[in-house]
């Protein structure tokens, strides 16, 4: 078969292959032209799933006469002219293909007037050809209206779902897009019923009511964090641990704005909750990363989905640290619960003006959370102060305290007490403890990157590590923790635990968190009671008791009120 240059109309619908997939992909191209055209107001009116109709009207500059069947063309944008701005992109849109896209697979309505224009102008293109255009009489802004979508190529939209899942889909694109721009009023309009409105007086809490109910809505954190050295911004709202979902569709990540689709960042985001939510349940978020331009690349994926980032694992770990910090300060002792269904969270006698336990942001009692984002540095609250009453499976101390019972975790207590003593330590003033023979081990090439990346931090840790030759290394030193344990096989579990947690929050801290994690006493281990006292003092004078270094909780509180009303006593 000769190679032969394809007729444009057949280019024209492959090309709007890549780009328009479903309804739902029409709807964001034109939400997206809304935004950078500094629309404040959008309405998005879904008629048969998105396919019999739809349209998308704005409030934003419009398009003058002149330009209105250019930008029908394709590569034809005003928001691109060179490559700086290419390796750059600051706009939503940038291709110039998304109107000729709809265009070909459609017929498509546009009306649009500019600020300055006395009347609007109508273009019409049924198929990619121009059926009409003239002077029209509308409101400033632009209305793009959508029929018949995929009329012309039935076998894309044979694989389109449902009309209620396909308009599901267009509603789930326009709450994250009004979650992301609190200060545009959305609307989305499906059959003449409203599904969605959003104020838009920029409140974002306000949003959160309008996307996820009065219910949800009181439980979402809004958190804030900062990376002044590589210019990372992390801001928006996550889930309570006590509000989670079956599945990952409630998690929304936006870069710079632009809604995206990252396994690295739900990744980041799951990580941060590990310990705090059943299994097989994820939150709900919606956060955005404000990134520098030139450090993303938007243009990785023909749907702007996905972009990449130019230093993957900083991004990762501002997200995670964010996060993670939000829910210590938020609920640093997580509360039983009862197969009966969840427990009240209960607030301790106060301390001065703190409770272990602060309150929700919607109780009505704290107005003052709406002021600002919670600080990632805030500093945790106190563990209160506990007396032991004995040990469960050799693994768990039963203590009794303000309000109640406490379960504490003494592998996880033990590892919080050791990473704070090693991170308190002086550069260079770690204990040591010298070995009369020197243990050999085998290292892996991951392990002996590993090993090289970190070998200032290890010595300063304790470990004296001298190459043996190939991959082969001898311990003559262990910190003084590690001293009644297999050196070489510590060491091998300290370099794998920081292989897998590299991304997860600074090198320094893995090394310090596996050392103490290997250090610690295990589950199964019996305690005295004078042991169990002194575990639990030395945990009440850490500055993180709530969660051992690779955040998992360290203590469950069952409430004096839980208990009684278990009992049936309330």
């Amino acid at each position: 078969m000769p190679i032969k240059v394809l007729p444009p109309d057949l280019a024209n619908k492959i090309a709007a292959g890549e780009v328009i997939e479903r309804p739902a992909s029409v709807v964001k191209e034109l939400v997206e032209n809304s935004l950078d055209a500094g629309a404040t107001r959008i309405v998005v009116e879904v008629a048969g799933g998105g396919t019999e109709k739809l349209r998308v009207t704005d409030d934003g500059e419009g398009i003058t006469p002149a330009e209105l069947e250019i930008a029908f063309a394709r590569q034809a944008t005003s928001k691109l002219q060179t490559q700086e701005q290419l390796d750059a992109i600051a706009t939503l849109g940038f291709r110039g293909e998304a109107l000729p896209s709809i265009a070909a697979v459609s017929r498509l309505t546009m009306t649009t007037r500019p600020h300055e224009a006395d009347a609007g102008q109508r273009i019409a293109i049924d198929w990619g050809n121009v059926s009409a255009d003239g002077p029209q009489g509308c409101p400033v802004g632009t209305s793009v209206e959508v029929a018949d979508l995929f009329g012309n190529m039935p076998a894309r939209r044979k694989f389109l779902k449902s009309n209620s899942t396909e308009t599901g889909r267009v509603q789930e694109l326009v709450a994250r897009y009004a979650l992301a721009y609190p200060s545009v009023a959305f609307q989305m309009v499906n059959e003449g019923r409203r599904l969605l409105t959003s104020s838009g007086n920029g409140q974002p809490r306000e949003t959160l009511l309008a996307v996820y109910g009065a219910e949800a809505a009181e439980d979402m954190l809004e958190i804030h964090g900062e990376d002044p050295e590589n210019g990372y911004d992390v801001d928006g709202f996550i889930s309570a641990p006590n509000l989670h979902r079956s599945n990952r569709t409630y998690m929304a990540f936006f870069v710079n704005r632009r809604w995206i689709q990252s396994r690295m960042l739900s990744f980041a985001l799951e990580e941060a909750y590990h310990g705090l939510l059943p299994e097989r349940r994820f939150p709900m978020a919606a956060i955005n990363l404000t990134v520098p331009y030139g450090e993303v690349d938007v243009n990785s994926h023909p749907a702007k989905r996905e972009v990449r980032f130019h230093q993957e694992g900083k991004v990762f770990s501002a997200l995670q640290r964010t996060v993670r910090a939000a829910l210590i300060s938020d609920s640093p002792v997580p509360p039983l619960q009862s197969p009966s269904g969840p427990s009240t969270r209960m607030i301790y006698p106060p301390s001065g003006n703190q409770s272990y336990f602060p309150k929700t942001v919607f109780s009505g009692q704290q107005q003052e959370a709406f002021s600002g984002p919670v600080d990632a540095a805030a500093p945790v609250s106190a563990a209160p102060p506990l007396k032991v009453v004995g040990q469960v499976k050799l693994t768990y101390i039963v203590a009794e305290g303000p309000d109640g019972m406490f379960l504490v975790d003494q592998h996880a207590a033990h590892e919080r007490i050791l990473f704070d003593r090693i991170q308190a330590t002086d550069a260079g003033e770690q204990p040591a403890e010298s070995l009369l023979e020197p243990a050999m081990v085998d290292l892996s090439p991951a392990q002996v990157e590993v090993l090289q990346k970190n070998s200032e931090t290890l010595t300063r840790y304790g470990y004296r590590i001298e190459s043996f030759g190939a991959n082969a290394y001898l311990v003559r030193a262990v910190p003084s923790i590690l001293s009644d344990q297999d050196p070489g096989q510590g060491l091998l579990n300290v370099l794998d635990m920081v292989a897998f947690e590299g991304l997860l929050r600074q090198q320094e801290d893995v090394l310090a968190a596996s050392i103490a994690c290997h250090s610690a006493i295990r589950a199964g281990k019996s305690l005295s009671d004078a042991e169990m006292r002194s575990l639990l003092e030395q945990l009440e004078a850490t500055t993180n008791p709530h969660t051992c270094p690779h955040g998992r909780p360290t203590m469950l509180h069952f409430s004096s009120f839980h208990m009684e009303r278990e009992f049936g006593r309330r």
